[in-house]
């Protein structure tokens, strides 16, 4: 992804813009391949269907988050491919992450997708932004083709490893969900252990609840009115055998 820009030397005819403060574009490039973007619009519309009745959040997907201690936007910016922010105010109309005037408020997640061009990045230099000046509490990677996928957890100060569980998934404390590679994706799962779906695999399942739960009706009518067959049948056996089966 993107790096942090150095300005050019400044000279006596091209004086320092400081840019005023405002809602700033986000200056990120197109993502490298398919699989990237895929991978980054499930992680963020997964999460959105799972947290649809909160409004305490905000996340997003290969957006610049511009952190310049001088309030500028021409140095000092990010690009994670994905990221959340707890605490804050949902809104979609967000052009970029800009930290002095979210109230200081850096990701509490960040999940980088690796590629040729950026994998280097994403593990040394973009680890140590996010573990010294952004404090990002939880850190994670993931590698579409190889399926590479790793994190951490800031603690004292410094990324530690985050243990897998017996399925291989990492723990967020951030989240409150596993992540973890599912069908050659990196998804979320419950503590219990249940795939978070995207709104599409919802949709799907609760067609699928709707219709098994007619065919269930459809069952039990059916074994009714089997039942009720079994017995006018024994009625006319009685019948015919001189028994007047109601009294």
């Amino acid at each position: 992804m993107i790096t942090t820009s150095n300005p050019s030397p400044q000279t006596e005819q091209n004086h320092e813009i400081i840019f005023p403060q405002g809602e700033f574009w986000s200056d990120e490039p197109p993502l490298e391949t398919y699989l990237h973007l895929t991978q980054i619009i499930l992680l963020l519309k997964s999460l959105e269907w799972l947290w649809q009745d909160r409004e305490d959040y905000f996340a997003a997907g290969n957006l610049t988050i511009y952190y310049s201690p001088k309030q500028k936007k021409s140095e000092l910016f990010r690009g994670p491919d994905f990221f959340v922010v707890l605490g804050t105010k949902w809104n979609q109309k967000r052009k970029s992450w800009v930290v002095w005037e979210e109230e200081g408020k850096y990701p509490n997640v960040i999940i980088e997708i690796l590629s040729d061009s950026t994998a280097a990045t994403d593990r040394g230099e973009k680890k140590e932004i996010y573990q010294d000046i952004f404090r990002t509490p939880d850190y994670f990677w993931f590698d579409p083709y190889t399926l590479e996928f790793q994190g951490f957890t800031l603690i004292s100060g410094k990324y530690e490893p985050i243990k897998p569980n017996e399925q291989g998934w990492l723990w967020s404390e951030q989240l409150q969900l596993y992540l973890g590679i599912y069908e050659d994706k990196l998804r979320y799962f419950t503590s219990e252990g249940e795939v978070v779906p995207s709104p599409e695999e919802a949709a799907i399942q609760a067609e699928d609840k709707a219709i098994q739960a007619e065919n269930r009706l459809i069952q039990e009518r059916q074994k009714k009115e089997l039942a009720l067959r079994k017995i006018e049948q024994l009625q006319e056996r009685l019948r015919g055998l001189g028994v007047n089966p109601e009294e």
